[in-house]
């Protein structure tokens, strides 16, 4: 039950050696539970000579097979709906979500009552963290759709008692009014879209963002919140305190969460997730320590419906060991970009959100928002890599600023570049997840 400084006190403040046990006999339960309930582990152990049935802790994941994305979308052509790799039928599944499909078709998830209350347990403590308590009024502006943005964060504010108000994308007017009308005290949303309502509120309302007078914005769904320059500038135009949560539909929809430090996203469901950090190059399993980046991979401790093994999310997270004054005991990660949104430039790997980072650090020089152009298919681009970069009105001189910021991001990234300036506005906005890679080579020619 919640005390004022945390959800559940007895997992957050659980010390390393009882998680470690927690999770060795969680994990033996739930690799039974495969072995009777999924064709899908019990052919993908049997062909890489896996023995699920000789394992006893949770270091002993580092000799299983990974999970693909690719392998659940091909496991639900060949089965449809939910696949081979689901280990309920679906007159146990209460709910169906997916994945956005945005490369390619899209990923259903089913969850049965049990994974329900999960969720609802895991997410009720990412909003602890972050600050939602019963007397906040929380505007929700992410979808209510397939989503797991939606509904799952829906069953945690109402968990906690907060009065949740479901507005959504596309309709910002509305929300402004929503804010208003019902005293909103918390907005959830991505990044982006907190940028582009700022910009919103201002052009077309002739107001500024803080007369909104909100008190907390949680951002998610993509990175960017834990870009210091990103979250620090919603920060002064909101005039509120901004978090991060961290989630992957196919895991849990948020399952790590910043607190009053912003020192990382805790992660908050020790028992019913094992996850490890991976060179994504060699697979190659990290050391929690911090400093450490790598790809995140996870493993369900508890799943009825779609439960996964070394499931790559292709998030490339730092991972931060330290302890943190708010007394929560386990790992902190940051998501610092997509290992599939990865570019290779002469040999330097070169991520979105690290361009983002450094374009937005000159604001009010800069919007912050940036485009990338490819010409032709990456992961490889030969250079320079061209790079659109909003100015902003008090930009100067602009080829002093394209200078500056070609200069920096050589110094900083180790990479070549060729920067556009574009006036402020130019580039696309997005009130979901940003696209920052504009791939030329799939337009229609005009």
């Amino acid at each position: 039950m919640p005390d004022g400084t945390y959800w559940n006190r007895e997992i957050e403040t659980m010390g390393p050696r009882d998680v470690r046990a927690l999770q060795d006999s969680r994990l033996r339960t739930q690799l039974d539970y495969l072995a009777e309930r999924s064709p899908f582990y019990a052919r993908k152990f049997a062909d890489t000579g896996f023995p699920a049935d000789r394992v006893t802790s949770v270091a002993d994941l580092r000799d299983a097979p990974f999970t693909e994305k690719t392998e659940l979308r091909d496991s639900q052509i060949a089965d449809p709906p939910l696949g081979s790799h689901a280990a309920a039928s679906m007159e146990e599944v209460i709910r169906l979500h997916s994945s956005s499909g945005t490369t390619g078709r899209p990923s259903y998830v089913g969850i049965t009552r049990r994974d329900r209350d999960i969720w609802t347990e895991v997410v009720s403590r990412v909003y602890y963290c972050e600050g939602v308590r019963p007397t906040d009024v929380v505007v929700h502006g992410f979808g209510l759709g397939f989503f797991v943005g939606g509904l799952p964060l829906k069953d945690a504010l109402e968990n906690i008692g907060a009065t949740f108000v479901p507005i959504g994308t596309g309709a910002s007017d509305r929300l402004v009014t929503a804010i208003a009308d019902a005293a909103g005290t918390v907005l959830t949303c991505t990044p982006s879209y907190a940028k582009y309502l700022a910009e919103h509120v201002r052009e077309k309302l002739a107001m500024e963002p803080s007369d909104l007078k909100l008190q907390r914005v949680l951002l998610g769904a993509e990175p960017g919140g834990a870009i210091e320059a990103v979250r620090g500038r919603i920060a002064s135009d909101y005039g509120a305190f901004v978090t991060e949560g961290l989630g992957n539909a196919d895991v849990l929809p948020v399952y790590a969460a910043t607190c009053e430090q912003l020192d990382g996203n805790h992660v908050l469901a020790p028992e019913f997730l094992a996850l490890e950090v991976i060179d994504p190059d060699t697979g190659e399993v990290l050391e929690w320590e911090d400093g450490v980046r790598g790809e995140l991979v996870a493993t369900h401790l508890e799943r009825q419906c779609v439960p996964l093994v070394r499931f790559r999310t292709r998030d490339r997270v730092e991972v931060k060991m330290s302890p943190c004054p708010c007394g929560r005991t386990g790992p902190r990660i940051t998501c610092v970009g997509r290992t599939d949104d990865m570019l290779i430039v002469a040999g330097v790997n070169v991520w979105p959100s690290a361009i983002t980072d450094v374009v937005a650090a000159l604001h009010p020089r800069t919007t912050g928002n940036i485009q990338i152009v490819l010409d032709e298919p990456g992961p490889k681009v030969d250079p320079p890599l061209r790079i659109q970069a909003e100015h902003g009105d008090r930009a100067g001189d602009l080829d002093a600023l394209r200078w500056e910021l070609e200069s920096l991001l050589r110094e900083k990234l180790v990479v070549k570049t060729a920067v556009e300036l574009v006036p402020a506005g130019r580039l696309p906005r997005f009130e979901m997840k940003a696209q920052l890679i504009r791939k030329r080579y799939e337009e229609t020619p005009t």
